[in-house]
């Protein structure tokens, strides 16, 4: 069993095809397939079903990958333990699109004023993508939406803020200083996919108060959100971080009365891998744009 065979087959199991695997690994296909045919010979056990152009994991495809997985990421730890530099190299920082846009450019900025020779990679995704992607190794840190239930993480919470009612300029409430969940409940709701965070946090908060709003629309871009709304298809809850990058005449934002919805954004990591020194000082410089917040 080598090395290249391991990461053959996690990019497969992650792609489902051979063909995308194997650009991905940047070999041909029929070198990619033979290499792994050998080790499901090794193995003495199919680890992929064939199904046309796709693919799926066995029963011993998915117990190996968790192993693959873990070995390969042993072997890029040592790699990195043994080549750290704190003032260069790469380091990729994930994060979800509500928070992307609006804390992680100041917090590249400063980075790379302070690490000039050093690379960063940014991963914009959801909060369960993203931990698949740290599980696999493929990212160093993530910035998300708390709670974070899952074991063997360290998350480390960098400022919690407001979730502000966005509505249309010439709404009757936007006249309001504040507005209560009473009277957002008769409004239709324009809110993000399920697969969003704020989402659920939104949800989560209208059931506590007694709310259960229509909504109108589920998209996958804040800023077609708030576009929406501008255009008086519905109201939505939104953060303030949002709020206060927000330049359009068209939308106003108002704090809600009485209990206000919040959410805490941490930056987050994987205590199985090894943390750099240039991640290190990634969180440092994390924690400096934060307190401005």
């Amino acid at each position: 069993m080598e090395i290249h065979q391991l990461r053959y087959f996690v990019k497969v199991a992650e792609l489902c095809q051979f063909t995308r695997a194997a650009k991905a690994c940047h070999v041909s296909q029929p070198s990619l397939s033979q290499a792994i045919a050998k080790l499901e010979r090794d193995l003495g056990q199919p680890l992929f079903e064939r199904l046309g152009r796709t693919v799926r994991l066995t029963d011993a495809g998915r117990a190996f990958r968790a192993r693959a997985t873990h070995i390969l990421a042993l072997l890029d730890d040592a790699r990195a333990s043994v080549a750290d530099d704190p003032d260069a190299g790469r380091v990729t920082v994930a994060a979800i699109p509500t928070v992307a846009p609006y804390l992680l450019p100041t917090a590249l900025t400063a980075f790379a004023r302070e690490c000039p020779q050093a690379q960063v990679e940014v991963v914009e995704e959801t909060t369960d993508r993203i931990l698949t992607l740290a599980a696999h190794g493929e990212i160093d840190l993530a910035v998300m939406a708390t709670p974070v239930s899952q074991p063997g993480w360290h998350v480390e919470p960098l400022v919690t803020e407001d979730l502000l009612a966005v509505l249309p300029a010439g709404h009757p409430l936007a006249a309001k200083a504040k507005v209560t969940m009473k009277e957002l409940s008769a409004e239709r709701f324009v809110l993000l996919n399920e697969a969003h965070c704020l989402t659920g946090a939104t949800l989560s908060f209208c059931t506590r108060r007694g709310v259960g709003p229509v909504m109108t629309a589920r998209m996958h871009q804040l800023t077609t959100v708030l576009e929406l709304v501008r255009l008086g298809h519905g109201v939505s809850l939104v953060p303030a971080m949002a709020a206060r990058a927000d330049t359009s005449p068209g939308r106003v934002y108002r704090p809600i009365a009485g209990e206000k919805p919040t959410r805490t954004l941490a930056v987050v990591w994987n205590t199985h891998r090894y943390q750099t020194l240039l991640a290190k000082r990634f969180v440092q410089v994390l924690r400096q744009s934060c307190e401005g917040w």
